[in-house]
């Protein structure tokens, strides 16, 4: 039997940006390897934030990378997330969600790039928040554990390598598990997601 939701009730996914449909961590490497001639790489990061494997002397430069103009513009996409998050959406409300108020100047770039790489996602289902306590799905796919604090759906850590020392939370490892969890019956037989929370 198919887990698929019932088209008269279906359920809502949120889904973040940074290091979840954009590849935020690719970018920081790629400056900073050209900026200081070096050649860090993503396993040079696990468990790790990339501020935390510089020399103390460039955390700063890297943390404000994220709050400067142009940063967000043109982030390289993460791979399958297009063609799933499409099929998603034939069977679920999807809603792109991402925590931009700590980053003013992000706006307009995060908009600019949902609009180029997710066009068929519609402008009334993206929300720039900071809280997403106050997000009202079922799911939330997401790289930071903390935004499930408060959050009353069932939170689904993407794995980035930041977050791989974290426990607790039901894992994917890319798009292409999103793909089996949601789509091909990975769901099936949790009582806990059997029927959708909001109305």
């Amino acid at each position: 039997m198919s887990s698929l939701p019932d088209s008269s009730a279906r359920r809502r996914i949120a889904i973040d940006m940074d290091e979840v449909v954009a590849d935020a961590l690719s970018r920081h490497l790629d400056l900073y390897n050209r900026r200081h001639q070096t050649t860090l790489t993503r396993e040079h990061t696990h468990g790790k934030y990339l501020h935390q494997v510089v020399p103390e002397e460039h955390r700063e430069e890297v943390e404000q990378w994220v709050r400067d103009v142009g940063f967000f513009r043109d982030l390289p996409v993460m791979a399958d997330c297009v063609e799933v998050i499409r099929e998603l959406q034939q069977h679920y409300d999807i809603f792109i969600t991402t925590a931009a108020m700590q980053f003013p100047n992000s706006f307009i770039e995060k908009y600019d790039w949902l609009a180029k790489h997710l066009p068929f996602i519609p402008w009334t289902h993206i929300v720039f928040c900071g809280d997403k306590s106050v997000i009202a799905t079922d799911y939330l796919i997401d790289d930071h554990a903390r935004n499930f604090i408060g959050f009353r759906g069932e939170g689904i850590l993407f794995s980035a390598p930041h977050n791989v020392h974290v426990t607790g939370y039901r894992r994917v490892a890319d798009w292409r598990e999103v793909h089996t969890l949601f789509l091909e019956g990975g769901l099936e037989g949790d009582a806990a997601v059997q029927t959708a929370k909001w109305t």
